[in-house]
């Protein structure tokens, strides 16, 4: 199959998902709608990003961006209120509540995700005929030097013990899901694709917690909580010694040879 066939199809498969998202959002059938659109956001920007320069993807990669950023704080804020629920905290919950249901009302009502989709409805059509006159700069050569690149970075900011942990988060995540988007050119093996699952879950927790104690020093209903900022603290701090042995296993299996 040509490399535009390839994306193409690609392309296709994240509108179906995004479609589907959207139907979920609309009809408030469960609460992980807006964690999946995240996720989904988050593989297509992985698969645009090499191709980010090309005339005919730098919209789309630019509208998957925007919507990315745009949600970022109602996953955030969605992820805090949750957890403050089973604490028991009704209150600090309920003083959020309403924020939360007006993010939801902005995706419900189709605004939002509709550039997106609309970019992606007319992407088939663009990259075939960029890929007629030869302007698309997509090969397999370059997809793979794209993923060396990725690999490479990570592989330094692991090497650094000095590394900021929200990088090697984005880092990992960035490594993981662009060969889990270019599966078909991958570089990394199994194991590896486990142990950058491993790692980004488990910065995943610390980064919640982290965020957590950030609000806490802002938001006044949350300073007198003492002992929920100190358990999150503590919380946090546990995180990141958990960390140390993926990051360390993740280190190893990128220096194999691949």
């Amino acid at each position: 199959m040509a490399f535009v066939d390839s994306l193409v199809a690609q392309l296709l498969r994240c509108q179906v998902v995004l479609w589907e998202i959207q139907a979920r959002l609309q009809a408030e059938t469960d609460c992980e709608a807006l964690h999946d659109l995240r996720i989904q956001l988050r593989r297509l920007r992985s698969l645009l990003r090499p191709l980010r320069r090309h005339a005919g993807i730098a919209p789309l990669y630019a509208a998957a961006a925007e919507l990315g950023r745009l949600t970022t704080p109602w996953r955030d804020l969605e992820v805090l209120i949750a957890h403050l629920q089973s604490q028991g905290l009704r209150h600090a919950s309920a003083a959020r509540e309403a924020a939360l249901q007006s993010a939801y009302a902005t995706l419900r009502d189709g605004q939002v995700l509709a550039p997106l989709l609309a970019l992606l409805d007319n992407s088939p059509a663009t990259l075939r005929n960029a890929a007629q006159q030869g302007q698309l700069p997509g090969s397999k050569k370059r997809i793979r030097a794209y993923l060396h690149k990725q690999r490479k970075q990570l592989q330094m900011a692991l090497a650094d013990s000095q590394s900021d942990r929200h990088r090697l988060r984005l880092l990992t995540k960035r490594v993981r899901y662009s060969n889990e988007m270019y599966a078909r050119w991958s570089i990394e093996s199994a194991a590896t694709m486990a142990a950058l699952k491993v790692v980004q879950a488990t910065l995943g927790d610390w980064h919640d917690l982290y965020q957590w104690g950030q609000r806490a020093s802002r938001e006044a209903d949350l300073q007198p909580l003492q002992p929920l900022q100190a358990y999150w603290q503590l919380r946090a701090n546990q995180a990141l010694a958990a960390v140390d042995v993926p990051l360390h296993h993740l280190a190893r299996r990128l220096a194999k040879p691949h």
